[in-house]
């Protein structure tokens, strides 16, 4: 009778654990257990940035640049000579709020003109001057700028340094 007992209790333990291993199986296969999150490099980001502040020289306004990733954190900030410090939160708010909303910001600016809006959540800005950075159908980042006498300015600003990179971001993916 104990032996018995023992090759019910072994042949339980040898069937839950094939039961078990099957289970984890399908769900591994089934749902992926991480997701690859792509990022620009430092160079690439760099380049956005300075592209960008050479575009609004050329428009003759300094202006700070900000470029974010995915998760909305800060990769590069570059602010020019005689822009205001003021310059780089705003720049900040406007790239976090076009990756957020996966949308250039100018189209965002009469979108949520209510007090109970989203536009009033802290560190979302509703302002011209945000790019989203997509590429392969993929939001990457943001870039915002800040400093130029209109939004308009900030933005096309901004549309310039994706522009640098959009063609070879492209190609990598």
């Amino acid at each position: 009778m104990r032996k018995n007992r023992v090759m019910t209790t072994r042949l339980f333990a040898c069937v839950f654990a094939i039961i078990l291993s099957i289970s984890h199986s399908i769900r591994a296969d089934e749902v992926p257990l991480t997701t690859q999150i792509q990022r620009l490099t430092m160079d690439t980001a760099l380049t956005v940035a300075q592209v960008t502040i050479e575009k609004c020289r050329g428009e003759g306004v300094n202006v700070a640049v900000t470029v974010v990733d995915r998760g909305g954190d800060v990769q590069i900030i570059l602010r020019d000579t005689l822009a205001m410090d003021l310059t780089i939160e705003i720049s900040r708010q406007k790239a976090y709020t076009a990756m957020s909303f996966n949308t250039p910001t100018s189209q965002l600016a009469d979108r949520f003109s209510s007090p109970f809006s989203v536009g009033k959540v802290k560190g979302v800005l509703m302002s011209a001057g945000g790019v989203p950075i997509n590429a392969g159908g993929t939001i990457i980042g943001g870039i915002g700028v800040s400093g130029a006498p209109s939004g308009e300015t900030d933005e096309l600003c901004a549309q310039a340094g994706l522009d640098a990179i959009l063609d070879d971001l492209e190609m990598s993916l």
